[in-house]
């Protein structure tokens, strides 16, 4: 690394508090904003009334996931689940009998509930058999509780099971038991398998507008399940029709204009809710309770669409009143004050105390503090595995260290006029530490190469990580453009990156967070890019 000449030094180390101030008032803003308390529609249910229906699924405890075979929910924890449930609905749906939920029609007697039973169908056509045979036995064995009875869920969406297949496994279920008999699916593809009408009791639908191929931004979602209900309603004149999932999630990533939020969460449920009772809809909510376990499958976004938390089945947000995303600001302020104070020492402590250099790596230190706070928060939310813990982990604690490592080391380098008037040990201490910041550097830009990559070949269930790379998109972004020398493959990585974010915003550009991880990488890629490399400078 080259220190540029002190008039050049001074512009870069403006720069750097300029823009570092710029980006931590924006976060503030954009923070504080998330504080703010949201008018919505209040949900005035009458007395006594309940929500109609919400899928349980009991997985939400450490470690527990329907994915392993062995799993097996203890019937302590489902009656203190329903008991739960019980305060807000008077009906569960299950999609299994399987794991332990076959102790659920039991358990719900006492509580006054119901529940619509499901018979999970997939691939294994053994398998099929004994779960719909389980499942029959138990809607037979509980008609008091039990509504009916749901043959698969979704199977011809994820085309596990022909339309033929399907039929004989309804036609079977319902000779056999004495309980109404349904199939449940996206309201696209009963549309598409309209046969299957005549063989159930009733037609079970999915609305989802966050899930829609083309997304539906929350200002139009009622309108959209309005719409679609009516819709269906008119293909299949005659049939009752049960909304069995429609919901909102609360956190995840961004599609096109659909955002997942607390705040759009309570609005969904709370409008649907009451256009639903308006109306007379039958419906079911998904779901009850957060199922951190669907994270495996569909990314952070799959496993916040409960009503409760998983950790202490709390209500996310009440049915009336104001909602805010967040409750408090005190672990962002306290980064930045953590973060601005720790570089502040380093930066005056070192042989280079002049104030605007100073002044610089102190915002960009309280911007890391702010970073690395919510970055933990998105941690604990998003991460599924020991291996992203590592991994992105790894990544993260880089990027939080990197405004002390510019404090500590950065204008102690290799100075313009060479090494004249230094000793052997200087110089090779100099030179350690500009190779450190270079590999801290190399592994930044290749780490966010490969991010953009993954999120530009397969992204419908990967979070945008602006806030991994925000903090070397500041500093690197900046100091950039004052190096006069960079490799190839910092190069490589920075053009992946560079055609990586482009075209993954390119598909989706009214996405905020698209946008945002945009320029976030660009604003990485393009100094590399633009500045000369060391073999062009031998030329």
């Amino acid at each position: 690394m080259i220190i540029p000449p002190r008039t050049d030094r001074k512009t870069l180390w403006l720069t750097l508090l300029l823009v570092s101030l710029s980006v931590l008032l924006l976060l503030s803003a954009i923070l504080w904003s998330r504080t703010r308390p949201v008018e919505m529609h209040d949900l005035h249910l009458a007395a006594g009334e309940k929500l109609k229906c919400v899928s349980y699924a009991p997985y939400h405890r450490p470690g527990q996931t329907p994915l392993e075979i062995d799993t097996r929910i203890d019937r302590e924890q489902i009656a203190a689940d329903l008991a739960a449930l019980s305060k807000i609905t008077d009906c569960v749906r299950l999609y299994s009998v399987d794991q332990g939920l076959d102790q659920v029609p039991e358990l719900a007697r006492p509580l006054g509930m119901k529940v619509l039973l499901g018979a999970w169908i997939g691939y294994e056509k053994s398998r099929n058999a004994r779960e719909l045979e389980h499942a029959i036995a138990l809607a037979n064995a509980n008609t008091d509780v039990v509504r009916a009875l749901i043959v698969g869920n979704e199977v011809l969406l994820r085309r596990e099971r022909t339309e033929d297949e399907m039929r004989e496994l309804i036609r079977h279920a319902k000779a056999q038991a004495k309980v109404p008999v349904t199939y449940a699916d996206v309201w696209e593809f009963w549309t598409r398998h309209d046969g299957l009408a005549a063989e159930v009791d009733f037609v079970t639908v999915h609305i989802l507008p966050f899930w829609e191929d083309e997304p539906v931004d929350i200002e139009l979602a009622l309108a959209h399940v309005a719409e679609t209900r009516r819709h269906v309603g008119e293909h299949f004149t005659g049939k009752h029709i049960l909304i069995g999932e429609t919901g909102w999630p609360s956190a995840g990533r961004q599609r096109e204009e659909s955002t997942p939020s607390r705040v759009n969460q309570a609005r969904y449920v709370r409008e649907f809710v009451h256009r639903a009772h308006a109306e007379g809809w039958d419906y079911n909510l998904i779901e009850a309770i957060d199922q951190p376990w669907k994270r495996k499958l569909e990314g952070t976004v799959g496993g916040y669409w409960g009503m409760l938390e998983a950790a202490n089945l709390t209500a996310k947000f009440p049915l009336a009143g104001p909602v805010a995303e967040r409750d408090s600001l005190f672990g962002p302020i306290g980064g930045a004050l953590i973060g601005g104070v720790l570089t502040l020492l380093l930066a005056a402590t070192g042989r280079r105390t002049h104030c605007l250099r100073v002044g610089a790596l102190t915002a960009t230190g309280a911007l890391g503090g702010v970073v690395a706070v919510l970055h933990w928060e998105h941690a604990h939310v998003a991460y599924r595995d020991a291996l992203e813990w590592i991994l992105l982990g790894g990544v993260g604690a880089l990027a939080g260290l990197l405004p002390l490592t510019l404090a500590r080391w950065y204008g102690e380098s290799i100075p313009a006029s060479g090494m004249a008037g230094r000793t052997l040990w200087q110089t090779e201490r100099l030179r350690s530490k500009a190779a450190s910041l270079g590999m801290l550097r190399g592994l930044l830009l290749f780490a966010a190469a490969v991010a953009a990559l993954l999120l530009w070949v397969d992204p419908r269930y990967r979070d945008f990580p602006t806030l991994l790379y925000l903090v070397p998109a500041v500093v690197f972004g900046v100091t950039g453009w004052w190096r006069n020398g960079t490799t190839r493959r910092e190069r490589t990585c920075a053009a992946v990156i560079a055609v990586g974010v482009i075209a993954r915003w390119s598909t989706e550009p009214a996405n905020a967070q698209a946008i945002a991880w945009l320029v976030v990488g660009l604003a990485l890629a393009l100094p590399p890019l633009f500045v000369r490399t060391h073999q062009d400078e031998q030329r």
